[in-house]
């Protein structure tokens, strides 16, 4: 069964003719951005924007769904999402606000490649162009901005997550002109699929954590899929072991000589999984509103049972509040100003909400919410891993909490 289509201006004009609550006809309102944030966006950016947004909702959103049935990786829609700019969104000299709606709209077509688009952008290229050396940017930057070429961000490991920065046990040693990488890595997304990885490692001579580029080709180097997830299918997720990898001296990335780099990126993929709940919540509004005004209990619609619009109006409102919420985010890391406590903040409350709003839209299409056929079922796999990396909720609610009473939980 093909995915139901959203409803259109016209569907909804049709449907409330005539209808009246007191006050004259009920008009349809013709799109789901009820605070005008699109139109905070300069004139070209706007453009742009509309043309993105009608690309992934006809070419990309129906057409993930086999895939993430089968965890397969789409190359060719990858491709497609290149021939957009959607691999140079973090150079391309755009606004922070137009970046984030871009990962809001990857995300609203199919929520795991928008973790390869954000990864790609905020890990990969973000760090390659701002910490790398004039020698990798011309090897790497060209295919990483065309998406012919990927990079994975290999920071966490089997038996540290949250404490990474204390735990992580990966070693780097220097030997002549060379850097001999040991250790494990779990969760690395595209970790299977790469060109090569970032991965962070302890220099045994001066114990600071440092970056490499690590081509997934070289001897020692091997990756394995991690199947069966719940959600994020489509994500090439993968348990990565490095075996007396040798690389290069000129593989160290010049500007990721100690950890305080990664938290700066760390901080800046927080804030982009705010994003990504934005758009799995417009997703599955635009999915629970075609559902109500398609399907018949009773003789008549289900968007004219009173518990059905309550749901479809909470779903919207926490939508709207996750999406001015980024909004004002994207304003300060337009100035500037972004701290870990807005970053944790903003990814923690979205995810919540986008966790509430898509088990709504799941309870509103009853027995066929927990068909991939439908969409929502999809949906509700992929709020739970938003809810969880990059971060986990209660991890972020944790930094958070720190820095509002300057008491740490953390030991």
């Amino acid at each position: 069964m093909q995915p139901q289509t959203r409803a259109t201006s016209q569907d909804l004009a049709e449907q409330d003719a005539g209808e009246t609550t007191g006050g004259g006809p009920v008009p349809p309102f013709p799109d789901v951005d009820l605070m005008y944030i699109v139109d905070l966006l300069s004139p070209e950016e706007k453009t742009r924007y509309r043309e993105v947004r009608a690309f992934l909702q006809s070419r990309i959103r129906a057409a993930s769904i086999d895939y993430w049935n089968r965890e397969e990786f789409p190359v060719e829609l990858v491709a497609e999402l290149g021939k957009y700019g959607l691999g140079a969104l973090q150079t391309d000299g755009t606004s922070k606000l137009f970046k984030g709606l871009m990962y809001a709209e990857v995300a609203r077509a199919d929520v795991s490649l928008s973790a390869l688009v954000g990864i790609h952008n905020e890990l990969i290229v973000g760090m390659v162009d701002s910490l790398g050396s004039e020698e990798q940017k011309k090897r790497w930057l060209p295919g990483l901005h065309a998406l012919t070429r990927i990079g994975a961000f290999a920071l966490t490991e089997p038996d540290h997550g949250s404490d990474i920065s204390g735990g992580l046990a990966t070693t780097a040693r220097r030997e002549d002109d060379e850097w001999v990488i040991n250790g494990a890595k779990r969760w690395i997304g595209a970790g299977t699929i790469a060109d090569f990885a970032l991965v962070w490692a302890r220099d045994v001579a001066d114990q600071q954590i440092k970056c490499f580029i690590v081509e997934t080709d070289r001897p020692g180097y091997t990756a394995t899929k991690i199947a069966n997830k719940i959600g994020l299918r489509i994500m090439q997720n993968a348990d990565i072991v490095l075996d007396e990898v040798r690389i290069p001296a000129a593989n160290l990335l010049p500007g990721a000589t100690d950890f305080s780099k990664a938290n700066e990126l760390l901080r800046d993929s927080r804030a982009w999984v705010g994003w990504q709940a934005v758009g799995i919540q417009l997703a599955a509004f635009d999915v629970a509103r075609s559902y109500a005004l398609s399907r018949k209990q009773f003789g008549k619609e289900l968007a004219r049972f009173q518990l059905i619009q309550q749901q479809l109006a909470e779903i919207l409102g926490n939508a709207s509040v996750s999406l001015a919420l980024m909004a004002q985010l994207a304003t300060i890391q337009q100035d500037g100003k972004l701290e870990m406590v807005q970053a944790a903040m903003a990814k923690s409350t979205t995810t919540r909400l986008a966790r509430a709003s898509v088990a709504m839209g799941r309870s509103l299409l009853g027995g066929n919410g927990i068909s991939t056929d439908y969409e929502m079922g999809k949906l509700f796999g992929d709020a739970e891993i938003l809810y969880t990396y990059e971060g986990s909720y209660e991890i972020n609610s944790l930094i958070v909490a720190r820095a509002v009473t300057g008491k740490s939980a953390f030991v």
